[in-house]
């Protein structure tokens, strides 16, 4: 190729290249404003969902500040949270009711959130300084940490629940109790979960697992575990279902 050829495709070359980055740079522009403007809506949304809590609060001369929280976090983080409201009594004590208290070893608990559930166990007899609380959100972790100062408490991601809790716990769990919103994440993932849950408990100890959905959120035929469930709690907000897996 002549050497003028050479530099006018040069030329040419670098006439679009700085037109990618003029491209780039307005689109990262519209991207960062649509960002925005979904945090001004979300932002928006939320303090006028607080504010209708707060009404119905002065209204029924009741305070609601966990349920407050619960919406915050799951404006802020929707696929994190497992639920957009704490458990209901109802579902709470229907979890409680799988873990036998006189067994021994930890009680594990995922996704306790606000402690709904944590305060059902304790109810039901199972010692605080038993549970091993994972959570991932601070702001929950703060709480817990206020309510159960008996209990360890683990922040992190109970995704990696081997990483976590292999060298934390002391012997074998009695039971795993999640919160989780496994519905959203992949199967690979859920199945990896209580896999590594069955490793870190007695043999036919419970995995506890409430969800919103009709189906079971573990597929049975590919896990290698039995699974029962509760009848559909319609008390709860929204109606929910407690399932029980144990290694087969």
């Amino acid at each position: 190729m002549p050497l003028s050829a050479l530099r006018h495709f040069e030329q040419k070359i670098g006439r679009q290249l700085r037109l990618l980055e003029v491209r780039k740079t307005i689109i990262e522009r519209n991207i960062g404003r649509q960002i925005r403007l979904l945090e001004r809506t979300r932002d928006g949304i939320g303090r006028k969902i607080e504010e209708q809590v707060r009404q119905f609060e002065r209204k029924r001369g009741i305070r609601l500040d966990d349920e407050v929280r619960f919406l915050r976090s799951w404006i802020e983080r929707p696929l994190t949270i497992g639920a957009v409201t704490p458990s209901g009594k109802i579902l709470a004590r229907t979890m409680a009711r799988y873990v036998d208290p006189h067994s021994d070893g930890p009680v594990v608990e995922l996704g306790p959130g606000t402690g709904p559930v944590t305060q059902a166990l304790v109810q039901a007899g199972i010692a605080p300084s038993r549970l091993v609380l994972v959570e991932f959100n601070s702001a929950f972790c703060k709480i817990l940490r206020s309510r159960y100062p008996e209990a360890t408490l683990v922040e992190g991601d109970a995704y990696s629940l081997r990483r976590l809790l292999e060298t934390l716990l002391l012997q074998p769990a009695a039971a795993v109790v999640s919160g989780l919103p496994l519905v959203t994440k992949p199967i690979k993932m859920r199945l990896r979960l209580i896999r590594d849950a069955f490793d870190l408990m007695l043999p036919g100890a419970p995995f506890v697992q409430f969800t919103y959905s009709v189906a079971s959120p573990l597929p049975r035929r590919l896990g290698g575990f039995s699974a029962e469930a509760s009848e559909r709690i319609w008390m709860n907000l929204p109606p929910a279902r407690v399932w029980v897996y144990r290694r087969a």
